[in-house]
């Protein structure tokens, strides 16, 4: 990569030198992540103790011991120091452990944990003293059974040595104090008595933000922020994070009675997912920042996403439901969305109200340049985008308005080339921001008609067309493509025409074969009309109801009983399967949801959506489908750096800043799914489907870039291996059965129209 693009927390010397001229700077914060000890990061060594997939692991508040939980349950305790195997405990859970946490404000004394098998248990490691190292049977100070799915995720709060909250696939955070007993629920009572529920989203999912919380919820995933410790943020089977201040919920209640969803502070996604319509889209992992100002989204068969807790007051970060079709709808002026379009220090005539450093003006004109000619070549489209990533972000203060939108326009023509999932959004969004800087050019226009028509709404794409047109009425290329996008229109008309008068799809891939039960109870993101971004051409418009719909009642609740296996699914599918409009499908439950769909026409009318707070920044590379406790998280005491597992066994670390990759590394010979950064070393644990638990340091002999002449053998292949995850990433196939179904399974063709059978899946 050019030598331009260089890291933002400056060079070690100018830290120290800045120690003694500034004796309120602490240096000590900035040096943990330091890029240039980021560069040299490699494994260290190998802990070895487990038996499993290492599927948690969580430091110390000192950061002098390291705990982990794994498939074969149990719960190990590594000293940091030494790198040696203290304590291994036998737990007790008969499935998968999936969170382990120290009790802050014990003295390293209390560990917990949970598990697939629906229960929260607590440990005094002072139990364990004088004990040999095979004799680590150890009799759980507390047992908590209260939940009815797997447990997913612990947090603890600062200072608190009392309290600890889980979330679990039952659609619950519970509040497990110890003060109040060693067991929940109490013995001779039944599990729906426990009053602990902190907050019940049993039916709290959301198809979309327009619509009300009343699909069925499965937490995957919560985070307590240790500055503001009354924050809880939550993840789960949706797009939504949702933020929740603990002050303002109502009393701890049980599980006999199902409730409303709580109304929460905030809620986080992405604009281009909040009205995806994909049932799949979930969150694998919510995290907030080490100062408690951001949050840090992953998403399973996604990115991961930074966003601000407290957007400033009337921040284009918050946006609502009506924002989002805004963005595909043409209006002859730039219309209110600013998707983060502050540039600040421009005047309205188009100067800048700040001198520009000569070197700097030079630099980002050679970024610019180098991006231009990416575009020209056809070539090199990820640092392309990348140079522009650091005039805009790294530079955004000190440019003026014409290299903004030179920039943002360039920007967006890359993406549309490179077509990795969701380019297709990003590029519509820098074509907003470009409008707003020159609403009399047309260029923007053009670019969102080529974003829209990738996506496959060639109606909404020709609007945008039409309105470049005017702009630039003699321009070949404009008009070129308003003629491409009638003809893609008319082709997609006579199609429809022809397949309801009983002929064949040229467009639908499936047409003219029988069809397999996975295509039933699957649908494809991806199609040969379409790029990865968009479903099939036109189907948002589409009025045809010849294609199948599947609708199905299921007894699956989990309330059944105790003692059953936890892998094996008890209960009764009742699926019918039938064409879209006949009356068979208008009876029972819509898909997964809590009520009658009566009553949730009525609930949908009444419903005033709220509005979320929008990305402000996307890290892609790596690739999250195959598990759903992939951990995307804060690298530092200040959080520079994002860091995240991957389903080709890698780890990837970014600038936080500028979205860069810095370095990729060969974490596990499947998948990385947990990176837990030590609280104050440049030292960071990952584990994964490997019984081991890596341990990386700065100890590379020489420093490396994911492109560069000193790149070792972990990072050679950064491109190819990018490019594959992405492939895998728009691979993904839309399930039309529920998450809180299909979650439990994977299916697996032979040849066309056989299966294997069901297999559980691990995570």
């Amino acid at each position: 990569m050019d030598s331009s693009l260089c890291f933002h927390d400056g060079n070690i010397t100018n830290l120290i030198n800045k120690r003694y001229l500034d004796v309120r700077h602490d240096s000590s914060h900035g040096l943990q992540m330091h890029s240039s000890l980021v560069e040299r990061m490699a494994l260290e060594r190998e802990l070895e103790g487990h038996q499993g997939c290492v599927n948690a692991i969580a430091w110390n508040s000192k950061g002098s011991l390291l705990i982990s939980g794994s498939d074969d349950t149990k719960m190990n305790i590594w000293s940091y120091s030494s790198c040696k195997l203290l304590h291994s405990i036998e737990t007790g859970h008969s499935a998968n452990i999936f969170c382990t946490k120290f009790v802050p404000e014990t003295s390293d004394d209390l560990v917990v944990s949970g598990a697939g098998d629906a229960e929260v248990r607590l440990f005094h490691l002072s139990h364990l003293k004088g004990r040999g190292r095979e004799d680590n049977a150890v009799t759980p100070s507390a047992l908590f059974q209260c939940h009815t799915r797997r447990v997913k995720k612990i947090a603890v709060e600062v200072g608190n040595p009392h309290v600890v909250w889980s979330a679990s696939e039952d659609g619950t955070v519970r509040q497990h104090d110890f003060r109040e007993g060693a067991s929940c629920p109490p013995a001779g009572s039944s599990r729906q008595e426990c009053r602990n529920i902190l907050l019940d989203l049993r039916c709290g999912a959301k198809k979309s933000l327009a619509d009300p919380p009343r699909q069925l919820f499965a937490l995957k995933s919560c985070d307590i922020s240790s500055t503001r410790p009354h924050l809880l943020i939550v993840g789960g089977s949706d797009a939504f994070a949702r933020l929740y201040d603990r002050r303002m919920l109502p009393p701890l209640s049980s599980s006999q009675k199902k409730l409303p969803p709580p109304p929460c502070v905030s809620y986080f996604c992405p604009m281009h997912l909040s009205d995806s319509g994909r049932t799949s889209l979930h969150l694998t992992h919510v995290a907030f920042s080490p100062n408690g100002e951001e949050v840090l989204l992953s998403y399973s068969g996604e990115h991961v996403y930074l966003m601000d807790v407290n957007p400033a007051h009337g921040s284009s970060m918050s946006y609502n439901s009506g924002d989002v079709s805004n963005l595909i709808n043409f209006a002859p002026l730039p219309n209110g969305i600013d998707l983060q379009s502050s540039v600040s220090g421009i005047f309205l005539n188009g100067s800048s109200s700040k001198r520009i450093p000569a070197t700097k003006l030079e630099k980002c004109k050679k970024l610019i340049q180098m991006a231009v000619k990416s575009l020209k070549e056809d070539s090199n489209f990820y640092y392309g985008i990348e140079a522009c990533n650091e005039v805009l972000d790294g530079c955004r203060d000190d440019i003026g308005p014409l290299l903004t939108f030179e920039c943002l326009c360039t920007r967006a023509s890359i993406l549309l080339k490179r077509k990795w999932k969701n380019d297709a959004h990003m590029a519509i969004r820098d074509c907003h921001r470009a409008r707003k800087l020159n609403s009399s050019s047309f260029r923007p226009l053009l670019l969102i008609a080529d974003a829209l028509s990738q996506l496959g709404k060639h109606k909404e794409a020709l609007e945008f067309a039409i309105g470049a047109q005017s702009l630039a009425p003699s321009d070949s290329e404009v008009a070129l493509k308003v003629e491409s996008i009638k003809e893609h229109i008319a082709a997609a008309e006579a199609d429809k025409i022809n397949k309801a008068n009983g002929g064949e799809s040229r467009s639908d891939p499936r047409a003219g074969r029988v069809l397999s039960l996975s295509d039933i109870l699957y649908r494809s993101d991806t199609n040969s009309d379409a790029s990865p971004d968009g479903p099939r051409s036109e189907r948002d418009d589409s009025d045809d109801d010849d294609e199948l719909e599947l609708a199905f009642e299921t007894s699956i609740s989990g309330d059944e009983g105790r003692d059953v296996d936890p892998n094996v699914l008890h209960g009764s599918l009742n699926l019918r399967i039938h064409r879209r409009g006949d009356s068979t499908g208008e009876t029972g439950w819509a898909n997964g949801s809590c009520g009658s769909p009566t009553s949730s026409q009525k609930e949908k009318a009444a419903y005033q959506p709220e509005a979320a707070i929008d990305m402000k920044r996307r890290y892609v590379g790596h690739c999250n489908v195959g598990t759903d406790i992939k951990q995307a998280s804060f690298l530092g005491e200040r959080g520079e750096y994002i860091a995240s597992g991957s389903d080709d066994g890698r780890w990837f670390i970014w600038e936080k800043r500028t979205g860069r990759l810095i370095k990729m590394l060969h974490g596990d010979e499947a998948v990385v799914n947990c990176v837990q950064c030590h609280p104050y070393d440049c030292i960071v644990a990952t584990s994964g489907i490997d019984s081991t638990i890596k341990i990386w340091t700065p100890t590379a002999s020489v420093p490396s870039l994911v492109a560069g002449g000193a790149a070792g053998p972990e990072t050679s292949n950064v491109l190819d291996a990018m490019e594959s995850n992405q492939r895998r990433l728009c691979r993904t196939r839309e399930a039309v059965l529920p998450f809180e179904f299909l979650e439990r399974f994977r299916m697996h063709e032979f040849t066309e129209g056989s299966l294997h059978p069901f297999e559980c899946t691990q995570s």
